[in-house]
């Protein structure tokens, strides 16, 4: 099947962040990867002209395409077949709750520029315990630049760029791999960078077990905000008193120059709950 020659007849428009994937190889890989069954409701997001979704409504019991492009939406409809549902909305101002009764899987090829804010509509904010999208979903396969998810994947031994608050976001509320790199000639156009199928397996419950999630996401915001400065002083910044830094990190055998990017997630839970003892 040659979906260059089909992708390129349809205009494609920058201010939506479209690119096609055209590499037939990889998208047998992700439904290999997704692992959809007859059983499965399955939420793609971005389908554009359909090329992944052709093949999701082969496997699952259910798909629904959430698209913004009404060109793409005309092109969708063509593929006249039962089980496709192909809803005109942003994502972002979808709830998935009111889409399906029970869990889904999600198949997403998103536009590069509100990955982050997409991730967080999915699974919701570090200390969102009850998001509804969250809730809905089981399985998240997303196409993502490159450098985002080595992001998503990074720990604290990672390069320094690649470890953050994305980071801590992502295996937060999910378990986080790397399934498979994709060259940008498997689009169509040809992004400027490179890109990589991630797989995220939602979790029944956040990571930790915090005592105040909202105080958790506090440290960990401030420990990022200035990825020049140090931790202590990161976190003076972000509020925190001196005395306070200098006790809890004196007993997690902290040094003083220590920077953020270098504490682990579980780190980062033991000093927010002893910063907030300290407060009271």
């Amino acid at each position: 099947m040659n979906y260059f020659e089909r992708a390129k007849y349809f205009k494609t428009k920058k201010r939506l962040g479209q690119n096609f994937l055209i590499n037939g190889e990889v998208i047998s890989n992700i439904i290999k990867y997704a692992n959809i069954s007859p059983e499965d409701t399955v939420i793609e997001i971005g389908p554009g002209v359909g090329f992944v979704t052709e093949q999701l409504v082969k496997h699952a019991k259910k798909v629904i395409a959430i698209e913004l492009d009404e060109e793409a939406i005309a092109e969708l409809q063509k593929l006249d077949v039962n089980n496709l549902q192909i809803i005109h909305k942003d994502i972002l101002k979808t709830d998935f709750s009111e889409l399906s009764e029970g869990k889904v899987k999600v198949v997403a090829n998103i536009p590069y520029y509100i990955t982050s804010p997409i991730i967080a509509h999915l699974l919701g904010e570090i200390d969102d315990l009850n998001n509804k999208n969250r809730n809905k979903i089981t399985d998240i396969l997303l196409m993502v630049q490159e450098e985002v998810a080595r992001r998503m994947s990074a720990n604290e031994n990672s390069p320094s760029k690649q470890y953050g608050l994305l980071t801590i976001l992502s295996q937060f509320w999910a378990e986080v791999e790397i399934k498979e790199l994709v060259g940008r000639r498997s689009f169509f156009p040809a992004p400027k960078v490179n890109s990589a199928l991630v797989s995220l397996k939602v979790r029944e419950n956040p990571l930790l077990e915090l005592s105040d999630y909202k105080h958790f996401r506090k440290t960990v915001k401030a420990a990022f905000a200035q990825r020049r400065k140090n931790l202590k002083n990161c976190l003076l910044s972000g509020g925190f008193a001196k005395e306070d830094i200098k006790k809890v990190m004196e007993d997690l055998n902290l040094p003083e120059n220590t920077r953020g990017e270098k504490l682990s997630i579980e780190m980062f839970g033991k000093l927010s709950e002893g910063l907030l003892s300290c407060q009271k």
